[in-house]
């Protein structure tokens, strides 16, 4: 365990990545937000603006995940780091920098209930739908999310490290493939009206724990490619 949150702390020694430049993202997408609600606001629009912008730090995430490994993982190997404390070590780190985004992101939410909307209607954290379950959910919500992109990244770049660009760019367009292929089934079976329903459906709740499946999934083919990863 020791040895696990030393790769915590060597993680953490390069704090831009984890910490300061997301923090930059954030406070740069909400002060453009607000800006761009305060425009609208002027031009006498009364109702309830909505903005995603905010969530610009999880998509980061995507490249937290990659360079975790590609910046960390040699580095690990040449202080007699096993891979699996490696492993754990670096997703722990990701889980802990992804609850204290979820926690911002909650605070953010109570903060825009209280001024409505940062006096404009305004809203970036305390979206409706992500929120009708209850800040705790929303926590969660966004805590799996950020996950899941970090997932994403550091899975991307073991499929790098492990065979290539070659093979990453075989998958990827594979992936894109696939979408395509799927769209093309459900609109030959006339099935769109269904799956907007199911998607209708989803609770933020239950949304969450389908992001919690596909992230852990993605984590042990992550592990098992990270065995064989070439340093």
């Amino acid at each position: 365990m020791n040895r696990t949150l030393n790769v915590v702390r060597m993680q953490l020694v390069n704090r831009s990545t984890f910490i300061w430049v997301p923090l930059i993202v954030l406070g740069g997408t909400v002060a453009i937000t607000l800006a761009i609600f305060a425009l609208i606001s002027g031009n006498g629009v009364e109702a309830d603006l909505f903005g995603g912008g905010a969530q610009a730090p999880l998509w980061y995430f995507l490249a937290v995940g990659v360079q975790a490994l590609t910046l960390s993982l040699p580095f690990s190997q040449a202080m007699s780091v096993t891979r699996r404390e490696f492993y754990l070590g670096t997703l722990l780190t990701a889980a802990l920098t992804s609850a204290g985004l979820a926690v911002i992101f909650v605070l953010g939410g109570f903060f825009e209930e209280a001024t409505g909307g940062w006096g404009l209607g305004g809203y970036m954290f305390r979206l409706t739908w992500v929120w009708s379950q209850g800040a705790l959910v929303a926590g969660l919500f966004f805590f799996v999310l950020a996950m899941l992109f970090f997932i994403v990244g550091f899975c991307a770049a073991n499929v790098y490290k492990r065979w290539g660009n070659l093979v990453l760019t075989v998958v990827l367009v594979g992936l894109g493939l696939l979408l395509i292929a799927t769209m093309w089934v459900i609109g030959q079976a006339d099935a769109w009206a269904e799956v907007f329903a199911w998607f209708g459906a989803l609770t933020p709740l239950s949304l969450t724990a389908t992001l919690l499946g596909i992230a852990v999934v993605l984590a042990g083919g992550s592990y098992l490619m990270l065995r064989r990863t070439v340093v």
